[in-house]
């Protein structure tokens, strides 16, 4: 678990196929890892990854198909924020993030309002509809609360320094971002089974009760 606090700004090294995976190096910037270990979670731009091999300067971490497919950041170059997991003895200063990326935003406009920013970003309906005024929502790994939301987008607000110490300082129009709802609304949603799942289920029952009757 995490919190979307950005613990620092780190660098993709290299990316190379290795096997069925693709084996990402990032450079941790200002973040240590004296105290590292293997097989530890890293949150890589919200992404949640297992730690492979890991120096004084960097680590690797082994990417599979499915995580390249739902997320965006991670070509050689990038800049990308990193997060260790939380430890219990931690404060809980964002909200509680899982580190699973539920999908791929567009940044549709972004603009000075101050001495901050105010962004906002498209997502497909299957995210947004997770995503909640005065709710939290994860951009990048970072925590932030929505201020509003419309039918085919949202908006948060950037403050001077979150944009200094992540990489949502450099973001500009058309930008993909890692989005990750608040998982609370997941589990609300399971418990109260209005699921798409369950909907095509329900939908699927019906049509088989009425060939079973006539």
């Amino acid at each position: 678990m995490f919190t979307g606090i950005v613990q620092a700004q780190g660098q993709v090294e290299s990316l190379e196929p290795t096997g069925s995976y693709l084996r990402m190096r990032v450079g941790t910037g200002e973040m240590s890892l004296a105290d590292g270990a293997m097989g530890e979670s890293i949150a890589v731009n919200g992404c949640c990854l297992t730690v492979a091999d890991f120096d004084g300067r960097s680590f690797a971490v082994d990417v599979s198909g499915e995580t390249i497919a739902r997320t965006a950041g991670f070509a050689p170059g990038e800049p990308v924020n990193l997060e260790r997991a939380l430890r219990a003895s931690d404060r809980l200063g964002g909200h509680l993030v899982s580190g699973h990326v539920d999908g791929v935003g567009r940044v549709l406009a972004f603009a000075r309002a101050g001495e901050g920013w105010d962004l906002a970003v498209g997502c497909e309906a299957a995210i947004l509809r997770y995503v909640a005024r005065k709710g939290s929502i994860t951009i990048n790994g970072v925590s932030l609360t929505v201020n509003w939301v419309d039918p085919d987008r949202f908006g948060v607000h950037i403050i001077p320094h979150t944009a200094t110490v992540t990489n949502l300082g450099s973001l500009a129009t058309g930008s993909p971002v890692n989005l990750e709802v608040d998982l609370i609304a997941r589990y609300c949603e399971r418990l109260l089974g209005v699921s798409e799942y369950r909907q095509v289920t329900v939908q699927n029952n019906r049509k088989n009760n009425m060939l079973l009757n006539d």
